[in-house]
């Protein structure tokens, strides 16, 4: 008869893959989800603890420990025993090192360890708390691989160590990557979900903020945690701390890295950014040096002088390590079967862990001590009793004859016989009989308590309870990774105050934003306020108003749009320099901003944006196609000639009477029909608007609406020497695009030029007050009240607004601001 059984190779192939998959995902690579640990480090915590390393005990040899668990637990190659015990010692890698390593346990640098012959190791305080209670029957046991030794098949765990230190494992099919968390907020969260069951995971979340790196380092935005918290899976964006120092003496700046993101090796990103450097990605980089000591991470990036450190340290976020995505899934074991859980999930498997340890801990003391009451009880009758005990047992020929009789006579049980029989003399004194009689009262209240807690599920979860807080007392820290808002984060414009701002620029693209408050109106002919402190060679070049959820539509040279929140911009001081505009939109290399307009949320599809050149080519499209942008921008228009710029971009009314207003630095100006431009789509070039003289260009200009008339309707020009005026716009007779047009300003003196014209009305300060804001070359802002302009000719110099402090000083922008109304304030020359 033969022993071969034919087997077709697609069944046997399919269930050998399997009874690898599984012993991959149950035995190796995803961990349970009660105490958290794998069945490696499972192992090696216990060997440990079998060996009596505790953290108050002398460190022994790292490969005494890899024997140990090998021979007994861990029949697998030593370097992976090995490995996952560094890792365990590791403070970068662990958030609460579960071991305390003695000698060379590698480096964030990707240092490996010494050899285990070399180095020592115990295990750490926190660790007791694993395995506190493992002799009093709380975990289930199990033979070990030779069937010699019984090992837990799960700790105790009274740390909720599965989000405390996180874990990573692939197995096949899938994979677990569980971040670290604080203990601190773990243990409110814990609290919280015994004290309501019912609580929800947006609740749990105000307690347990998000992941806690034991690397520190920044994570932005708060979805990804929300994500992962609600169903288990979620992507973090994490960047490392860095901060900008300036020399003394050189006044060059550097970038100063001092924290990392989780998991990336020091070495491979400094190696990262000097090959960047070679090959040109990142330029202005002049040195670069690693002053990490035992102290902590210190890497240094020196600029060559005159580079923008915010543009060099946006573009390390983009290209290096330095910021990364944790991509987080909360794959666990729960009953042996691998599972995706949310945050209520974990941290309810954790409660029922515990409710189970507690239980089965109190059922031993329980037995335990009625054991001992028992033979407690059997003292108490004997020493009543105890002149005929001591004659009976003196009668009885052995210790087996004696126990018989004392069982017989005195109707004790075995366990009491056999207790009487081996108590000392010494305890037969009145303070030894008082002892025994303490002992046994306070058993047995010891005993009712211990009923009372397997009574009560309540009792349980109150310990519970306490031990989660006693952990925080005990091991409680702050968190070392911080949670920044994400600037694109749904949800933020709800917290944001929408108030009326400033928003200037500089010719280096330094943006900032300010409160309108923050400046007085000034009577005409003040010399204003400083407001920034720009970098060398640097000077304002325009300045806006608007509100902080409005919009920031930001055309550049090359014709392209970008977009922008106003409270995405920093809010500064007058006197700081702002933030690279490069660092809240992605401009293309070489590309400047040219004009900045606020759109407000509520304008209408129907509504068209207006584009004015420098060069006089006026162009109109739908402001529905311009509804999306990305942060790599959208095209614009197109530009006829090459020296071309957009000089200004307004929005129609939607009413289809809306004219155009044009004024020239050169003093002359154009007002036109809006209909006289057709709607184009965004990759057209336009037409002319109007016709200029050699040396002039297009300032400013403006879309009127006159559905009301125009009879309070007047042109407001200011010029680079201070001087301003108001001329009743009935003076500008409407013209064909296209047109020269009529004079405007007549201007006096040299490198004296229109910087600014607006149309306003007299009804727009009825209620509030309507004011000119002038920003000069220096960053000296002015608030001025327009209605303090006189109202002049077409063909006039105007008054001056803005008394200029130094000879090259020069107005370089201005714009209009309806504001509160408030007292006329006369500020000093010398403000700050």
């Amino acid at each position: 008869m033969s022993n071969i059984e034919p087997i077709f190779i697609e069944d046997e192939i399919k269930n050998s893959y399997l009874d690898y998959s599984m012993s991959v995902i149950v035995s190796r690579a995803i961990p349970d989800v009660r105490d958290g640990l794998k069945p490696v480090h499972r192992r090696i915590l216990f060997a440990m603890n079998d060996l009596g390393m505790t953290y108050d005990k002398l460190y022994k040899k790292s490969a005494r420990i890899v024997g140990e668990v090998l021979g007994k637990y861990h029949p697998h190659g030593d370097t992976a025993v090995y490995n996952s015990m560094v890792r365990m010692a590791q403070d970068f890698n662990t958030r609460y090192l579960l071991v305390a390593g003695h000698g060379n346990f590698g480096s964030i640098d990707g240092d490996s360890a010494a050899a285990m012959r070399y180095t020592e190791a115990k295990m750490a305080k926190i660790t007791s708390e694993l395995l506190v209670d493992i002799d009093k029957e709380t975990v289930d046991w199990r033979k070990n691989f030779d069937d010699s030794l019984d090992e837990p098949k799960v700790l105790p765990a009274k740390l909720p160590n599965l989000l405390l230190n996180g874990t990573t494992g692939i197995a096949v099919g899938m994979a677990t990557n569980i971040p670290p968390h604080n203990l601190s907020e773990l243990s409110d969260g814990i609290v919280a979900l015994i004290d309501n069951k019912d609580i929800s995971v947006d609740e749990l979340i105000e307690h347990i903020k998000g992941p806690d790196f034991p690397t520190g380092g920044i994570i932005y935005g708060k979805a990804g945690i929300y994500s992962a918290y609600k169903t288990g899976r979620g992507k973090v964006r994490v960047s490392g701390r860095t901060h900008i120092e300036t020399h003394k003496k050189t006044g060059r700046e550097s970038i100063i890295i001092t924290e990392l993101p989780y998991q990336v090796n020091k070495a491979k990103l400094i190696e990262r950014i000097a090959e960047l450097v070679k090959e040109k990605k990142i330029t202005g980089i002049s040195d670069l040096r690693d002053e990490s000591d035992k102290d902590g991470i210190r890497v240094v990036i020196e600029l060559k002088k005159g580079e923008e450190s915010e543009l060099v340290l946006n573009k390390l976020f983009k290209y290096t390590d330095l910021q990364t995505t944790f991509g987080i899934i909360m794959l666990a074991l729960v009953n042996n079967v691998p599972r995706i859980l949310n945050l209520k999930q974990i941290l309810n498997k954790y409660i029922e862990h515990r409710f189970d340890v507690i239980t089965r801990k109190t059922t031993f003391e329980l037995n335990k001590a009625k054991r001992r009451a028992h033979i407690l009880e059997g003292f108490r009758k004997a020493l009543d009793h105890i002149d005929e005990i001591i004659k009976t047992i003196r009668s009885s020929k052995d210790t087996a004859t004696a126990k018989e009789s004392l069982i017989s006579k005195f109707e004790f049980t075995d366990v009491q016989a056999r207790a009487i029989l081996d108590m000392k003399l010494q305890r037969l004194t009145g303070l030894e009989r008082e002892k025994i009689e303490n002992e046994y009262q306070e058993i047995i209240r010891f005993i009712a308590d211990l009923e009372d807690i397997l009574a009560n599920d309540s009792r349980k979860y109150g310990i519970i309870r306490e031990e989660v807080i006693e952990l925080k007392e005990k091991y409680g820290d702050e968190r070392k990774t911080s949670i920044e808002a994400d600037r694109l984060e749904i949800g933020i414009e709800d917290l944001i105050k929408n108030e009326d701002v400033i928003v200037t620029i500089t010719n280096k693209g330094y943006v900032k934003r300010m409160s309108l408050d923050a400046y007085k109106s000034q009577k005409r002919g003040g010399t204003g306020v400083s407001s920034a402190t720009t970098v060398e060679d640097d000077v304002l070049k325009s300045l806006y108003t608007a509100q902080t959820l409005d919009t920031l539509m930001i055309f550049t040279d090359k014709g392209k749009v970008y977009s922008t929140k106003v409270y995405e911009i920093a809010e500064s001081s007058k006197q700081a320099r702002g933030r690279l505009i490069q660092n809240i939109i992605d401009l293309d290399e070489n590309e400047k901003v040219s004009v900045i307009i606020p759109v407000k949320q509520q304008d209408e599809d129907k509504r068209e944006l207006v584009f004015v050149t420098r060069n006089g080519i006026a162009k109109k499209t739908s402001l529905e196609e311009f509804r999306s942008i990305n942060r790599n921008g959208k095209k614009a228009l197109t530009f006829k000639e090459d020296e071309d710029e957009v000089k200004f971009v307004g929005i129609t009314s939607g009413k289809g009477t809306d004219e155009i207003f044009i004024a020239t630095k050169n003093g002359m100006a154009i007002r036109f029909k809006e209909d006289d431009i057709r709607s184009m789509g965004r990759s057209a070039a336009g037409v002319r608007a109007i016709k200029l003289k050699d040396g002039d260009e297009v300032v400013s200009a403006d879309v009127i609406d006159i559905s009301g008339g125009i009879d309070d309707l007047t042109v407001l020009s200011v010029t680079s020497k201070g001087y301003g005026k108001r001329t009743e716009l009935s003076y500008y007779k409407t013209q064909k695009r296209g047109g020269m047009g009529i004079k405007n300003y007549k201007l006096v003196g040299e490198n004296n030029f229109v910087v600014y014209a607006t149309v306003v009305s007299a009804s727009e300060g009825e209620t509030n007050e309507l004011v000119l804001i002038a920003i000069s070359s220096t960053g000296t802002v002015l608030k001025t009240v327009v209605k303090d302009l006189s109202i002049k000719g077409r063909s006039t110099q105007g008054v001056r607004i803005q008394k200029l402090k130094h000879k090259d000083e020069y107005i370089v922008s201005a714009d209009r601001a309806v504001v509160e109304k408030e007292e006329e304030t006369e500020i000093e020359e010398n403000a700050q």
